[in-house]
């Protein structure tokens, strides 16, 4: 049973955004959709359509979300923004095309960053990817002691 939105909204403090020149329209409309929602939502970037490099928008992403905030980052392709998100400790940035691999980001890899290619996904479909890892919890057990797994590589590969 999903989650009514008010319930969402008690449940995650902040949204935090971040996006390239590619991702920015995605990037301003679903922040709108989002304080739609009432959710509180902090802009880290870029703020026009002028070409940028989607890395320098990661890490103010990432320090947000190591404080508990939810993440969204988008690009072209979302691909090299979810490849640099994932080079920080703690960070599970999955790049989503539909609302079936948002939810299963979410209860199997407690993903804390949802990455959108906006070249690749449309406006209606990134609204209902957002609304599923927001509504989706992290189902823990077996996926937990895998993702302890996977934090074991850092450590042991640096």
């Amino acid at each position: 049973m999903r989650e009514s939105m008010s319930q969402i909204i008690s449940f995650h403090k902040s949204l935090v955004f971040g996006a390239d020149h590619a991702g920015f329209a995605l990037k301003e409309y679903l922040m709108s959709v989002a304080e739609g929602w009432g959710l509180s939502v902090k802009d880290c970037g870029t703020h026009t359509e002028a070409s940028v490099d989607y890395s320098d928008y990661i890490q103010p992403v990432v320090d947000e979300v190591k404080k508990g905030a939810v993440g969204v980052l988008v690009c072209g392709s979302g691909v090299g923004i979810s490849i640099g998100a994932n080079r920080f400790q703690g960070i599970r940035a999955a790049l989503c095309h539909d609302h079936l691999v948002a939810k299963c980001s979410r209860e199997h890899n407690d993903a804390n960053i949802l990455v959108l290619g906006s070249r690749i996904i449309g406006q209606d479909e990134a609204v209902d990817c957002l609304k599923t890892f927001l509504e989706t919890p992290f189902e823990g057990g077996r996926h937990q002691r895998r993702i302890e797994k996977l934090d074991q590589f850092r450590s042991d590969h640096g």
